[in-house]
């Protein structure tokens, strides 16, 4: 073996060494919080601590659903993010329209879109409240739901990938006769899987992590998410830090399964999009 092979097979050996280090770092938070939920109340308040539980335990799930409401949350949760994709199909067909179709304005308008990603959520939270409140949708899930409908970064996200779709594609089909919705829903929609994987996961993600808004629109903690009910088991941190990583693992874990299956999509998305 060549002494220039010898060399970077140790190098590749160093890298490989050297990541494989810094994701057990990275992911033992995420280990230690999963670990930690299964372990009954006294296990988890002795010293020095154990990583492994001893005498592990679904009680604190079990708590968390039967004494807590965690399965209201979760539903609401789920509802939240349900109402949230319908919004999906409205950005993907303005990213169409911004991307293959010229009408007056068409620059002046996707500017402005771009500039709503310039102002910070937590200034359009008052006017947004008071509108809702106008319409009679507070402490709703509607009312929860509604101004995560629609994203300038998503739509800028939907156009950016649907310039590539080639022009040719689109124009035989017209002359076959296909109307603009067939074509949309035939041709564009199939062709831009990987931007729904991409928006998909990034809607679930704003949708399951919803925290202030819901905090603010919603009065009655029959309508609140998991966020919202995992701040309200603060307190149980000193005395029962099991129960407390019980409901984290909750909001960590879907998500983590959802990014892995739909992780090639994601990346696939990104990488035609033309974002870095």
């Amino acid at each position: 073996m060549s002494t220039d092979r010898m060399a970077q097979r140790r190098l590749t050996l160093t890298i490989g060494v050297a990541l494989a280090i810094g994701a057990l770092i990275t992911a033992f938070p995420f280990l230690w919080m999963l670990l930690s939920s299964f372990k009954p109340q006294r296990e988890a308040l002795d010293f020095p601590p154990t990583l492994l539980p001893v005498a592990p335990t679904v009680e604190h799930y079990v708590t968390l659903f039967r004494e807590l409401d965690f399965g209201r949350y979760l539903v609401n949760t789920l509802l939240v993010v349900a109402i949230s994709f319908i919004g999906l199909l409205l950005m993907a067909m303005a990213g169409y329209g911004f991307a293959k179709f010229e009408f007056r304005g068409r620059r002046w308008m996707f500017f402005l879109v771009l500039a709503t990603m310039m102002i910070p959520v937590q200034v359009t939270m008052i006017p947004t409240f008071l509108i809702l409140n106008s319409m009679k949708l507070t402490n709703t899930l509607a009312g929860i739901a509604l101004p995560t409908l629609v994203s300038g970064f998503n739509i800028f996200l939907f156009r950016q990938f649907m310039t590539a779709i080639p022009n040719e594609t689109l124009e035989a089909a017209r002359l076959d006769g296909a109307g603009e919705m067939r074509i949309f829903f035939s041709i564009v929609v199939p062709m831009a899987v990987p931007i729904f994987a991409v928006q998909g996961v990034l809607t679930f993600i704003a949708g399951w992590n919803s925290f202030l808004w819901p905090l603010i629109i919603a009065n009655d903690q029959k309508l609140y998410t998991l966020s919202v009910g995992l701040s309200l088991l603060n307190q149980q941190l000193a005395v029962n830090p099991s129960l407390q990583m019980a409901a984290a693992s909750l909001m960590v874990v879907p998500m983590f399964i959802l990014f892995a299956i739909f992780q090639r999509y994601i990346v696939q998305g990104f990488a035609l999009s033309g974002l870095k």
